[in-house]
C-alpha cells in the first residue's frame, strides 16, 4: 500500500492538502505556532501513519476570526439570494470536479474505503447544490391586521455569526449540511472541525477561496483541544448561532454554555437507532438493508442500526442469511485496496468500546455469530464485522450507542413489545423497520419515538430530507426546505396609516 506522501503526491490538485487555518480569506498558522499530528487510522501507529502536521488555532485565534465573521456579516447579509446561489453553486462545481482527490483525502484521515469516501463527497457537494436552490427562495409573509389601516409583513433575515462544530465519521458532508444553510441565508460562520479530520474541512476553505466566497464568511481553523473553543464559541457575544454534531453528552455542555447568550442552536446528537424485522418482512431485502445501515463506514455513523430485533418466526432464517451474505460480500482492509468494503474504527478509544460491548454481551449468554476479534494483522485499529445472536436487553450494547462493527440480534414476539423495546432508550435519531402490511408500517412508524424513520430501506440521508432527531438525540433540522430556517430570524413589521 502506497504511503500518505504518495498518495497525496499523486493528488491531481496538491493545493487541496492545506495544513493551515482559513480566515477571512487568508491563510494563517496559529500564533502559538502549535500543531498536531494527522493520522490515517489504518496504518496507526506505524510509522508511515502521519498524514501532516496541521496548525492547532488558539482561543485568540478563534476570537479573531469570530471578529472578522462578525465584520464580514454587516455586507454579505445584504447579498441577494441569487448572488448566494452563485457562490454556492460554484462550490458544488468545485467539488465535483475534485471528487476523486477530495474521497483520497476522507480516506487518509478517516479509514473508510474510497467508494464510501467518494460518495460522500457526492453528497457533501449535494448540500451545496440543494441550498444553492434554497438561497434565492427565502419568502415571508403579507398578515392581514385587525386593523383596517395596518399591515403586518414578516420578513426573514440571517441570523448572524455562526459556530460550526463537527465531528469526524462525515469530515465533509457534516460541514456542507450546515454551511450550505448558513450561507443561503445571508450568514458567515466559523468552523471547528474535528481534530481527527481537518485536512478535508481545509481543503473545503480552499474550495471557498477558488470560488471567490467574500473574506470573513466561511472560516475553517483546525485546533487539537476542543472543549475550550466550544466553549468560546457558545459563549460569544457575537456569535448567534451554534450547530454541533457529536455526542449527547457534549451537546448537553454546550447548550448549558450558550444559555449565558441564549443562542439559537442545532444540536445533531447520539442515537441508539432500532431496526425491526418482522415476519411479514422480504427477508432478503431486511439483510440487504441491516449490512447498509448497521455496517456503514464499520458502524460510525449517528444513524447506524444500533439494536437489530427480530421477530421470533424469522429469526434463524434472518440470521443465517446476515451471517452467508457478510461472508459473500464484505472484505476489511485499507480503503485504497479495490477489493476492500470496509476500514478500520476511527482510533483506539472506539476499539476499546467495541470490545467491551461484545465481552460484556458474551459474558451475559451472548453467542458470537460472526467475526468477534479483532484484525492486528491489519493493524491496530481494524476489528471484524461482528454479529452476536441472543442479545438481551440488560446487555450494554443495547442500551449505548456502540458507533462500531458490531449487530447485536435480539428476538421478539408481538408488535407491542417491540415498539416498547425500541422506544426504551432516551434518545431517538433514526429507526428502521422491515414489514409489508400497509396497516402495520403506519402503526410502527407513528409509534417510535425518532426523528427520521427508514421502511422497508436501510438508507435514508440525502439533501432533501429533514435531518435530525428528538429527545436527547437533539433538535433543528438539516437539509430539506427545513434546513435553512435555524439560520434565519422572522421580523415583524407593521405599517400604519394605510387609509
Amino acid at each position: 500500500m502506497e504511503s500518505s506522501s504518495k498518495i497525496i503526491s499523486s493528488l491531481k490538485r496538491p493545493e487541496l492538502v492545506q495544513t493551515q487555518a482559513y480566515v477571512n480569506g487568508n491563510w494563517v498558522s496559529s500564533t502559538s505556532g502549535d500543531s498536531f499530528a494527522v493520522n490515517n487510522p489504518a496504518l496507526y501507529p506505524k510509522s508511515e501513519a502521519k498524514i501532516a502536521e496541521v496548525t492547532s488555532m488558539t482561543l485568540h485565534d478563534f476570537n479573531n476570526a469570530i471578529e472578522a465573521a462578525h465584520r464580514a456579516f454587516s455586507t454579505f447579509q445584504k447579498t441577494s439570494g441569487r448572488y448566494r446561489a452563485g457562490l454556492l453553486h460554484d462550490l458544488y462545481q468545485l467539488m465535483m470536479e475534485n471528487k476523486d482527490d477530495l474521497a483520497k483525502l476522507v480516506v487518509l484521515e478517516n479509514g473508510k474505503p474510497y467508494a464510501d469516501a467518494l460518495g460522500e463527497v457526492t453528497y457533501a457537494a449535494s448540500f451545496f447544490q440543494w441550498y444553492s436552490e434554497e438561497a434565492p427562495r427565502v419568502y415571508g409573509d403579507i398578515i392581514p391586521s385587525s386593523n383596517s389601516t395596518n399591515r403586518i409583513l414578516a420578513i426573514k433575515q440571517p441570523i448572524g455569526v455562526c459556530g460550526i462544530m463537527t465531528p469526524w465519521n462525515f469530515p465533509l458532508a457534516m460541514i456542507t449540511r450546515k454551511l450550505g444553510a448558513a450561507i443561503a441565508a445571508g450568514c458567515t460562520s466559523v468552523i471547528k472541525p474535528a481534530s481527527e479530520t481537518p485536512l478535508s474541512a481545509t481543503a473545503l476553505g480552499y474550495l471557498s477561496q477558488l470560488a471567490k466566497i467574500p473574506p470573513g464568511v466561511v472560516n475553517i481553523l483546525p485546533a487539537a483541544e476542543s472543549s475550550s473553543v466550544g466553549k468560546l464559541i457558545t459563549e460569544h457575544p457575537l456569535v448567534s448561532k451554534v450547530s454541533f454534531t457529536g455526542s449527547t453528552a457534549v451537546g448537553k455542555i454546550l447548550m448549558k454554555q450558550s444559555a449565558s447568550t441564549l443562542k439559537k442552536l442545532s444540536m445533531e446528537l447520539g442515537g441508539n437507532a432500532p431496526l425491526i424485522v418482522f415476519n411479514d418482512a422480504d427477508i432478503d431485502k431486511a439483510v440487504t438493508g441491516a449490512i447498509a445501515s448497521k455496517f456503514r463506514s464499520s458502524g460510525q455513523t449517528c444513524v447506524c442500526a444500533n439494536r437489530l430485533f427480530v421477530h421470533e418466526d424469522v429469526y434463524e432464517e434472518f440470521s443465517n442469511k446476515l451471517v452467508a451474505k457478510l461472508e459473500e460480500t464484505t472484505t476489511l482492509g485499507n480503503g485504497f485496496s479495490p477489493d476492500v468494503t470496509h476500514g478500520p474504527v476511527i482510533h483506539d478509544r472506539s476499539m476499546k468500546k467495541v470490545r467491551q460491548h461484545i465481552e460484556d454481551a458474551v459474558s451475559k449468554g451472548a453467542k458470537v455469530l460472526y467475526g468477534g476479534s479483532t484484525r492486528p494483522d491489519l493493524g491496530e485499529n481494524f476489528h471484524e464485522l461482528t454479529v452476536l445472536g441472543n442479545v438481551t436487553t440488560d446487555m450494554l450494547i443495547a442500551q449505548e450507542e456502540t458507533f462500531g462493527p458490531v449487530a447485536p440480534l435480539i428476538k421478539f414476539s408481538t408488535d407491542e413489545e417491540v415498539i416498547q423495546l425500541a422506544n426504551d432508550t432516551r434518545v431517538g435519531l433514526a429507526g428502521y423497520f422491515y414489514a409489508n402490511d400497509v396497516t402495520r408500517i403506519f402503526k410502527v412508524a407513528e409509534s417510535l419515538k425518532v426523528g427520521m424513520i427508514g421502511v422497508n430501506t436501510g438508507a435514508i440521508s440525502e439533501a432533501s430530507l429533514p435531518f435530525g432527531g428528538v429527545s436527547e438525540s437533539g433538535f433543528g433540522r438539516e437539509g430539506s426546505k427545513y434546513g435553512i430556517d435555524d439560520y434565519l430570524i422572522t421580523k415583524s413589521v407593521v405599517l400604519g396609516g394605510i387609509d
